[in-house]
């Protein structure tokens, strides 16, 4: 007897079947659509892994217009192997309710492409992809589906534990108490990361440090807080303004002290500075080890560590050999981590006969106040390196790949490092870390766009799984 499956329930249309998996074995093929495992709709691909886990599996699917059903066994440790053409299968993203004074869509440019508009606050995607979501706008049915399937971790923007100080920050006044959210969690075994923005005078001082001993209560489920500053575009309609040094230091000394107590108590640190802070406050970064082994790299922390740390293992085994193709190189970003990019270009001159002049790169379509390499647009890189007092241009100029982070491995203003390369006449090379421009140095770095040559590169090749953020560095 086939399973009955709900006419309304969304459907997963199946991109790709992986050769010898569960699925492949069973029969499932590429252009079938998923309505059912095991006799239970699946919403969406997190419905297929919580469902598809069984040693015993029955597919109901759509194929050619017909329902048909499928079944077999699966192997210990064996994949399912389905890739779906959207992972959630009602392709619409869950929408944010609130109204953040501070919310990067709200801040947006004009006439800028159209998703770039959309508010998105979907706890499916923090659970994929580690996207912070508010926890806000969850109905009933998300709220028993997040426990029952163990939706865990999740990434949660909490901004302020107090629940008055958290609607006010949200512009929500409906917004639930979070801390009443995180409660019931406890229980469950679950595992949340957390993030403050901090906007000078709303949620800093006092209210900042309320925040951090309430979320330290609920240790180990809470297991981190990431400490953002806001970035404010000049589109920005609510005289708030970004943090300045004394805020900057005066931030870090909260969190130091509150490091000390629970690296004592939980044995990690719990409360974690983004590298934005240091830049600003002009202090040194952490040692890697201070981030207790978290992969936050996407909410930027540890980034511009992890960037040091790999230069000094570069200069120390690579360049004594190096013998470079180009012996001249621009090395473009953003200005907040200019000043750490130019002392490593320095250092590679230094060491090598390779010429490496670093330009910093003003944000004029969101204002000079966003300082970040992966908000930079394509356009502004191409004004300011034709610029009539910007300098004789490298032989090869090297972008930072974050600046492409999208799926079509464009930047925000939808420029290609194809477009960029024809514009500025000149090879361009995309690079997270020194050692990316050593190989383009080397000409062996995979993401090289020579001007009027069409390469295999050309498609997306930039873009890396885990989605757009806005705190990136290089």
């Amino acid at each position: 007897m086939k399973p009955k499956v709900e006419n309304a329930a969304p459907v997963g249309q199946i991109k790709a079947v992986q050769a010898g998996s569960a699925a492949h074995r069973i029969g499932v093929r590429a252009g079938d659509e998923l309505l059912a495992i095991n006799g239970q709709a699946c919403e969406d691909v997190i419905d297929v892994q919580f469902y598809g886990a069984e040693a015993w599996l029955e597919f109901t699917l759509r194929r050619d217009g017909a329902e048909i059903t499928l079944s077999g066994e699966r192997d210990y440790d064996q994949p399912l192997g389905l890739e779906f053409t959207h992972p959630t299968f009602d392709i619409d993203i869950r929408r944010c309710n609130n109204l953040c004074e501070f919310c990067f869509v709200l801040q947006m440019a004009p006439r800028m492409r159209r998703t770039l508009y959309i508010k998105d606050d979907d706890y499916r995607y923090s659970f994929l992809f580690g996207h912070f979501v508010t926890l806000t706008n969850l109905t009933d049915h998300d709220w028993q589906r997040i426990k029952e399937q163990r939706l865990s971790p999740l990434y949660v923007s909490v901004h302020a534990t107090e629940i008055e100080k958290r609607r006010e920050c949200l512009r929500n006044p409906k917004a639930p108490d979070i801390m009443a959210q995180l409660r019931e969690l406890v229980d469950l075994n679950f595992t949340i990361h957390t993030q403050l923005v901090i906007t000078p005078g709303m949620n800093d001082g006092e209210h900042l440090e309320r925040s951090i001993s309430d979320l330290a209560s609920l240790w180990p489920t809470v297991r981190s807080i990431s400490v953002v500053p806001v970035g404010l575009t000049t589109h920005h309609k609510y005289g708030h303004r970004t943090v300045n040094v004394e805020e900057a230091n005066a931030v870090l000394a909260t969190c130091d002290r509150y490091q000390a107590q629970f690296r004592e108590q939980f044995g990690v640190g719990f409360v974690y500075p983004t590298d934005e802070w240091y830049l600003v406050a002009n202090r040194p970064l952490p040692s890697v080890k201070s981030y207790d082994g978290l992969a936050l790299h996407e909410n930027g922390l540890g980034m511009v560590r992890s960037f040091l740390d790999e230069w000094r293992s570069v200069k120390r085994k690579e360049l004594k050999t190096l013998q470079p193709l180009v012996k001249r190189i621009t090395l473009v970003t953003a200005t907040l981590f200019a000043p750490v990019l130019t002392k490593a270009a320095a250092e590679l001159t230094a060491a090598t006969d390779v010429q490496a002049t670093v330009r910093a790169i003003t944000n004029t379509k969101l204002g000079a106040g966003i300082t970040v390499a992966g908000l930079l647009m394509g356009d502004d890189v191409i004004a300011q390196l034709q610029a009539p007092d910007a300098g004789e241009l490298g032989d090869l100029i090297v972008l930072p790949r974050i600046m492409f982070d999208h799926p079509d491995g464009i930047s925000l203003d939808d420029r290609s490092p194809r477009f960029l390369a024809d514009a500025l006449k000149r090879p361009i090379a995309l690079a997270d870390q020194m050692g990316d421009v050593i190989d383009a140095l080397h000409g062996k770095n995979p993401l090289i766009y020579h001007p009027g040559l069409l390469m295999p590169t050309d498609d997306p090749a930039s873009m890396r799984d885990g989605g757009w953020a806005v705190e990136k560095y290089l």
